[in-house]
């Protein structure tokens, strides 16, 4: 069977109501804790992706018993202090830089050498920003060339705790820190750049001992040693950087209409919702209400006459940061110069994110300059795109892959977009959705 999606059709005017997939952050944010709590806990709407079952597998080889079916997840906790740390244990990362990222946290005090690895992809991205952080608190890594994985973990018997100064908006990083503070006497500090606050929200609900203090550009996380994490039950809401591709859909086509069911609307993750309505876009929430510290939300998007350049303000930037390179296709579309500044951290992702969004746009004929941290990119109301266009070579990076489905359905033309079988990193489901929209 081919590996490559060839797609011919513009998409027609819409009127659709779709629900995505699991939220992945959480996904693997669930299994992680729920590793560590004193019995068991059932997860609804897991996210079934590459990314999520490599984390079920990690779990799995630290001794830790888990049942998946289509239904639901079953993970038996055994405990803070029940990973089992057998020699020679070799943890497959895939391509989850959050599994990656996370792990370690909670790995500070193995007993023996933990390996870690992960594709080639997930091998060239950064994990000194996690090793040196870990380090201060008495555990030992190594890693290839001092920056790559595969990582190699020994930890301490008497973790110390450590004050950190969390600067690039990384909530990988933050986490990684947080769970490593879990498992440590004494207090570890935390000033962190913000970002995703999805473990914060896990451990308040928890009632783990972690307090947050916001301020203007900086939260400052003090977390000390947990004594017990109780089983807890958790209906996965919906993703929203799988989402942000059918709102992006929505907004390049015309007055049509779309309603995402159940979407995870935290505030540090909808970046993309505020930059589309300052591009034009009409979105509204509908049915909103917390649920164990999330804000969910049917999200209600209308696709604009004409859609309006931004100058993007940086503060957006961590919450939007997995949903720039779809943002780059309205900017495409949009009437004026778009400007996004301070987004190295988006060369630091799967692929090199930034190159390639100026890639895409390069190959559908739309002017834009790039630097190794911007993009300009200069809008056109008319395009439409009547050639034949071929997306290879970018590390299966299933973005990539997905946002040029969507600029296809959108634009028109001819596409070869390779590896599609990289949308199982975190979200299988993608072509039955988009399938739906062509009915």
């Amino acid at each position: 069977m081919s590996n490559i999606l060839v797609n011919k059709k513009k998409i027609k005017k819409f009127n659709k109501t779709i629900r995505v997939s699991g939220d992945k952050s959480l996904s693997i944010r669930w299994i992680l804790l729920a590793s560590l709590a004193s019995g068991i806990s059932i997860a609804k709407n897991l996210l079934i992706s590459e990314d999520v079952i490599a984390t079920i597998d990690a779990i799995k080889k630290l001794g830790i018993k888990i049942n998946l079916d289509k239904k639901e997840c079953k993970v038996f906790g055994e405990g803070l202090n029940g990973y089992k740390y057998k020699k020679n244990i070799v943890i497959n990362a895939k391509n989850s830089g959050t599994l990656a990222r996370l792990l370690p946290g909670l790995l500070i005090n193995a007993s023996h050498k933990i390996k870690i690895i992960g594709d080639k992809s997930l091998s060239k991205r950064d994990f000194k920003r996690i090793a040196d952080p870990l380090s201060k608190f008495g555990a030992n890594f190594s890693l290839k060339d001092n920056k790559n994985l595969p990582m190699i973990i020994t930890g301490s018997k008497n973790p110390r705790p450590i004050k950190y100064f969390e600067t690039r908006g990384s909530a990988q990083c933050k986490s990684s820190v947080i769970f490593a503070g879990l498992r440590t006497d004494g207090s570890t500090s935390i000033n962190a750049k913000k970002s995703r606050n999805h473990t914060e929200l896990l451990c308040k609900y928890l009632k783990l001992p972690l307090i947050v203090t916001k301020k203007k550009n900086l939260d400052i996380i003090k977390v000390r040693k947990a004594n017990k994490i109780l089983p807890f039950n958790y209906k996965i809401p919906s993703d929203i950087s799988s989402s942000a591709f059918f709102m992006v859909l929505t907004s390049l086509n015309e007055n049509s209409t779309l309603i995402i069911k159940d979407v995870n609307i935290n505030a540090s993750r909808i970046g993309i919702i505020t930059i589309l309505k300052k591009m034009g876009v009409k979105i509204i929430f509908k049915n909103k209400k917390i649920y164990k510290g999330e804000q969910i939300a049917d999200i209600k998007i209308k696709g604009p006459k004409k859609l309006k350049a931004i100058n993007c303000p940086t503060k957006l930037n961590s919450g939007a940061i997995d949903e720039f390179l779809v943002i780059f296709l309205v900017a495409a579309k949009a009437d004026g110069i778009s400007y996004f500044r301070e987004l190295s951290e988006l060369n630091q992702k799967e692929s090199p994110r930034l190159k390639w969004g100026s890639k895409i746009l390069n190959i559908m004929g739309i002017k834009n300059i790039t630097t190794e941290n911007s993009i300009k990119i200069f809008g056109n109301p008319n395009l439409k795109i009547e050639k034949k266009i071929i997306i290879k070579n970018y590390l299966k990076d299933h973005r990539v892959f997905m946002t040029s489905l969507i600029a296809s359905l959108s634009f028109g033309g001819t596409w070869y977009i390779h590896d599609k079988n990289s949308i199982k990193t975190s979200f299988p489901d993608f072509l039955k959705i988009v399938n739906k929209f062509k009915k």
